[in-house]
Order: structure tokens, then sequence, then C-alpha cells
């Protein structure tokens, strides 16, 4: 909250003891109540003392002194009783050292309110370009309407404190977003903020969608990757196989300024289209982003591969007393009228090391290997190695 300098906050009250019927009645014991007993279309009038109540069934002393058990749902009382509110409300008492007009101005955080980043898609007929539009997704259900207000987004991973379990501490927001032409990115502390040009209204109980960035001819490149090993294999364990045929898709781009892109991208959903041969967009797969900075590469997975399967094959093993070692044959089947390469993963760990192979590896990590295999149109290729793994 800030105020000028002649107003003090000595105290800030929540009250939120909403009206319903129970509250009124509980409020109604021993006090003088008014009810209507229904016969057709005939109404009988009961004035008396309300003793008790449970749902519509009233315990009543009537002015003749007669306890009377009556079932009614139609009562007149004189007035709402005191502490009982229509809304949620928050009374302060102020300081204030000077008589006359103040402006104030509160701020808080409210729960009820949350956004999600959505990007959409469209590479052209041979998965070398793209066009990729963004958009953020705003729910309100924070129990009141944002007329006319300004809206921004930050987009990071915001740590909070562990709530307690009070009712009225509303704060439960993680925030995060993008970048484009209503939007205008600012570095802050270690997050992104994006600030909408202009005013929006956020109506309760809605969910509105405003367009985050656009970015066309950006460059792409389909990967397939075969990578089959389980990831709870560990050298020295007696599995030979795997019955893992099928190969992933993969679509690779550079956010980079140099590739029309180059703008912090918040984590979301990203859904993938192409145009079939009518010019119709046909969606081919969606994959989640997390909070990516500029100059960063985006890998989604898009689906398996219909027309080119993978197998592997444990050709040999054995174990002496300081190795374990492995040969290993991964047979590629490309049923596509074009030449492929398939990226093959290995999964390793602890001293190892490649004794022989008929492509040549690229060690990703210690835990990870690559090889680069070519595969021709409608045919197939092989690739081979042997992989050795110190025994401890």
């Amino acid at each position: 909250m800030a105020f000028d300098s002649v107003i003090e906050v000595v105290e800030q009250n929540y009250q939120y003891d909403l009206v319903s019927k129970d509250k009124i009645l509980k409020k109604y014991i021993n006090k003088d109540i008014v009810a209507y007993l229904t016969y057709g279309d005939k109404k009988e009038m009961i004035e008396g003392t309300l003793l008790s109540y449970s749902g519509d069934q009233l315990i009543i002393r009537d002015k003749e002194g007669l306890i009377q058990i009556i079932d009614s749902n139609t009562l007149v009382l004189p007035e709402l009783p005191e502490g009982l509110i229509t809304n949620p409300t928050l009374v302060w008492i102020l300081n204030v050292t000077e008589s006359r007009n103040h402006t104030l101005e509160l701020s808080y955080m409210t729960s009820g309110m949350s956004w999600d980043a959505d990007y959409v898609i469209v590479t052209n007929r041979n998965d070398t370009k793209l066009d990729l539009n963004g958009w953020v997704t705003v729910t309100n259900n924070a129990g009141t309407t944002f007329k006319d207000t300004a809206l921004k987004l930050v987009a990071g991973d915001v740590h909070r404190a562990p709530e307690e379990v009070v009712e009225w501490v509303i704060c439960r927001e993680k925030v995060a977003a993008p970048g484009a032409s209503q939007f205008v990115e600012e570095a802050l502390f270690e997050y992104h903020m994006y600030d909408l040009q202009r005013r929006t209204t956020l109506k309760n109980n809605e969910q509105k969608q405003i367009s985050l960035l656009e970015a066309t001819d950006v460059d792409v490149k389909k990967e397939y990757v075969y990578d089959d090993i389980p990831r709870w294999w560990w050298y020295g364990s007696d599995w030979s196989d795997t019955s893992e045929k099928k190969v992933d898709v993969m679509l690779n781009f550079n956010n980079s300024e140099g590739n029309n892109l180059g703008i912090p991208l918040p984590k979301g959903t990203v859904r993938v289209f192409t145009n079939d041969k009518a010019g119709k967009l046909q969606f081919i797969g969606e994959d989640l982003i997390d909070h990516t900075p500029k100059d960063e590469t985006i890998s989604l997975f898009i689906g398996q591969v219909f027309d080119i399967v993978g197998e592997r094959t444990q050709m040999d093993f054995n174990k002496s007393a300081n190795w374990y070692v492995y040969e290993w044959a991964v047979n590629l089947r490309n049923h596509k009228d074009a030449d492929i390469v398939v990226t093959v993963v290995e999964r390793t760990s602890g001293d190892w090391g490649i004794t022989k192979e008929n492509y040549n590896h690229t060690k990703v990590s210690n835990n990870e290997i690559e090889w680069q295999v070519p595969v021709k149109a409608n045919s197939e290729s092989t690739l081979t190695y042997t992989i050795r793994y110190k025994r401890w």
C-alpha cells in the first residue's frame, strides 16, 4: 500500500463471515422471528422466539408461550445480524493527521489467476522452414473483474515459501511469459518480464488469449533418432536385445536473432502442423518446452516414424577379470523414397571404450555416445560396434 505522508495504517482486518441461512438463524437464536406455513393457497403466520433449528425445521415459542415445531423455509427477519457481510471486505483503521481527500493505492497478491503459454508451428513441405506463433492464455478465477488493466507477465521459476493454512492468505501465483509486437520485454532480476502495450479487461471466470509473438521463415532440421537402450540397463547385466523398433522424429531449431527468433520463450505446449497436398493444415505432433533463453536450441519430440525401423541385436558378450565386452549390431531399415541419416544412441556409464566400429562415434558425454548412420532410400544399413566396460 502506498499513501501520502499524512496517513498511517494502524490496523488491517479481512472480514469474510459471509451471509448464509445457517449463519443468520444461528444469530437469531432467542430472538423474535416471523415464520409462514403454507396450506395450498393459504398462509399461516407464526410469530415467536426462535429456540432452535435444523434445516427447515424450526422450534419456536409463540406469543402464547406454546412451543411449536414447524417446517418452514419462509421467514421474515427484522435486520441482518451484526458481523455478517455479503462480500469479503478489507477494513483499515487509519491514523490521519490532515482532514481532506486522499488518494490511496493498494497492491496485493491473489490466488485464482494463472496463465499458460502455447505455441503453434507450421512447417513447410520439406520440413526445412517453420512459422511460429505464440499465445498466452490468462485464466481469471480470482473472484473479481479487472477492468481496463495493465498486464505484465514474468517468465521464470519463481520460488515461493511454503504457505500456512490461513483462509484469507491469497498468494499462490506462479508467473511466466514472452515478447512480441504487443509485448515489450525487459530483464527483471533473474527472470524476463513482458509488458502488454495496451490495456485489457480480465473478467471474473474468463479465459483470455492474447497473441504473444510471431516468427516466420525459421530454419529447422528434422532428425531421426533410434534410442532404444533401457534407462534401467547397466553394464554387466544379462540384457541382450530390445523389442523397441521405433525411430523417433525430432524438430530442432535455434532460438537466435539470426534465425528470426532470439526471444526468451516461456515454457509451454508446442503444437506442430504441416500442409497436406490440398494445402490444408494437418496436426503432426506436440511437445512441451521449458523456459528457453535466446541463442539456445529447441528440440521437439514430434512422434515416431512410420517408415523407418530399427533393431538392436547383441552379437557377443564376454567378460574377463577386468572387462565386460559387448558386441552390438543395430540394423536400420528405410522404407522411404528418400535417403536419410539416423542418430543411434548408446547409454553408457563407468569406465568404457569403443574398441571397434564401422561408423565413427561422437562422445556426447561419459553417459551417452552417438553415431550418424546414413541409410539409402528403400534400403538398410547396419551399425556394428564393440564396447567394453571396466569391471570394478
